[in-house]
């Protein structure tokens, strides 16, 4: 929450505030993508599923996404240092939700996957995640969430195209 007062009080304490429906989607966008905000909805969705938590949740969420690869592909993936990831890893291995192995193809590197387990806890997660969702556009009008959630998926796909375009790095 500090994160977001912060990143609040800068936006808007400049003086030459841009305006418009750019600016305030940005704004929103930033709000939407700080890690305090992130690491709020985390520990509610993860409450009460034995060796996920908070920082978990994206390693696995991010491997269901990937399917098998490496720590090193996931890391980059997610945004979060290989290290770190590897970590996570051996936790959520101990669990019983990622299975890892040798990679046939680099002899050197390991290959990690979902186990049905893991894959399961995945979906419970999103599950719980769409729940949320669907409380808060519930108490919108129905024309208002369906058109949200339309509108959110085009300008998600347009935004990432325009990111792919401009260096032809979709990361």
């Amino acid at each position: 929450m500090r994160a977001f007062v912060t990143y609040f009080r800068c936006m808007t304490s400049l003086s030459t505030t841009p305006s418009g429906r750019g600016a305030q989607v940005e704004t929103q966008l930033g709000r939407l993508l700080l890690r305090t905000n992130r690491s709020g909805l985390y520990p509610a969705l993860v409450r009460g599923i034995d060796g996920v938590d908070a920082t978990t949740y994206p390693v696995l969420s991010g491997l269901l996404r990937m399917g098998p690869t490496t720590a090193t592909a996931l890391a980059a993936e997610i945004g979060l240092d290989r290290s770190v990831v590897t970590r996570y890893l051996s936790r959520l291995e101990s669990s019983g939700y990622v299975d890892r192995a040798p990679d046939g193809s680099d002899g050197r590197a390991t290959r990690i996957e979902l186990t049905p387990q893991g894959t399961a806890v995945v979906h419970q997660l999103r599950q719980e995640l769409r729940t949320v969702c669907d409380g808060i556009l519930d108490s919108w009008e129905p024309d208002d969430g369906d058109r949200f959630a339309a509108d959110l998926e085009r300008f998600v796909g347009a935004l990432l195209g325009a990111a792919v375009g401009r260096d032809g790095d979709p990361s």
